[in-house]
């Protein structure tokens, strides 16, 4: 993940893009509350968020930072929204289900595919953090 959401120096050179500056900017994975909120391509230059629409509730997000694994579930996903719907990575995501301050996670795509005309907004919340030295997390290694 590298910081900011520039289409040309971060998303199409096949990352995904941490929301870190200005009126966008987002929580940190180590921040004890907020919202860490990235953006991928689904198609083409690298496809990061290739199957986000695959994911489930329940089904483990994992952040790997140079000190530590952050695991989230996921919780919910919004199949389309407008892109100026910025709302969806506000400290407590609004359309989340959540409802009080905590640790999230919000991936923001394109959709429908090969477009750019909606967002798909994937959120979760922190289950574990774990040190680099503990090992991998369980989601990793099972």
């Amino acid at each position: 993940v590298a910081e900011g959401i520039s289409k040309p120096k971060v998303l199409d050179k096949g990352m995904a893009g941490h929301y870190g500056e200005g009126k966008l900017k987002t929580a940190m994975p180590s921040d004890k509350q907020g919202n860490f909120a990235v953006a991928g391509h689904r198609n083409t230059h690298g496809e990061p968020f290739r199957y986000i629409n695959r994911l489930e509730p329940g089904d483990p997000i994992v952040v790997e930072t140079q000190n530590a694994y952050y695991t989230y579930e996921m919780a919910s996903i919004l199949p389309q929204t407008s892109p100026s719907n910025v709302s969806v990575i506000d400290p407590v995501p609004k359309g989340s289900g959540f409802t009080e301050p905590g640790r999230y996670i919000t991936l923001t795509t394109c959709t429908p595919e090969f477009t750019s005309t909606y967002r798909m907004i994937v959120w979760g919340r922190l289950v574990e953090e774990r040190p680099r030295s503990q090992g991998k997390p369980k989601a990793l290694v099972g």
